[in-house]
């Protein structure tokens, strides 16, 4: 980052380089097909999913009772379909952290990458809040992806660990036939720390 960028990101006026994301408010940054997790929900998965919980309902453990009450198949729970809605975060060979210092971030990451190119430059992200609204169950076998990311806020603020801005995101959760099982906002604060230079 050169000292002119330095100086624009530590005067008042920093808040300018988010107008971009800001302007950008209701847009799907992404409208292409949606990619599917690496596994379909699984009967061993939800089984250990349930364990420390001490979870007990049938609907989760017993096909005979799922089919029972109107269900294809075992019912995961619903709070834990995100799980079997991310794609692998690594495929053989492929380096996640390249940097070995303190606070290093991923290369790439399912919470920010997608349309902060319109953002200032950050050297650091994490998620703030997560809200879920459930459709319908997911049973054992379905496919889940996150379809579009919808751009529902972005509010540029300086905090205890940096100056940055809190960006709130909305998908769609479909499954195989591309059906609506659940609609996830996921809000991520994207900031550079203080007193840390940033070079893109």
């Amino acid at each position: 980052m050169t000292k002119e960028r330095k100086c624009d990101m530590a005067d008042e006026g920093w808040q300018a380089g988010w107008q971009p994301m800001i302007a950008a408010v209701g847009r799907n940054f992404d409208e292409g097909a949606p990619t599917f997790a690496g596994d379909p929900v699984e009967q061993s998965t939800i089984r250990r999913w349930l364990e420390p919980l001490e979870f007990d309902c049938k609907l989760h453990t017993s096909r005979e009772t799922a089919r029972a009450h109107g269900y294809d198949d075992i019912i995961a729970p619903a709070a834990s379909m995100l799980m079997w809605t991310l794609p692998p975060m690594r495929q053989p060979g492929q380096v996640i952290f390249t940097s070995h210092e303190r606070n290093a971030q991923p290369e790439d990451s399912p919470i920010n990458n997608v349309g902060l190119e319109l953002a200032p430059p950050t050297n650091g992200f994490f998620g703030t809040d997560l809200e879920i609204e459930f459709l319908r169950p997911v049973v054992v076998g379905s496919r889940l992806a996150q379809r579009g990311r919808r751009l529902l806020s972005c509010t540029p603020k300086e905090t205890a660990v940096g100056k940055g801005a809190f960006i709130k995101w909305e998908s769609d959760v479909v499954d195989e036939n591309l059906d609506v099982v659940a609609r996830v906002r996921t809000g991520t604060y994207a900031y550079n720390a203080h007193d840390e230079e940033i070079d893109r």
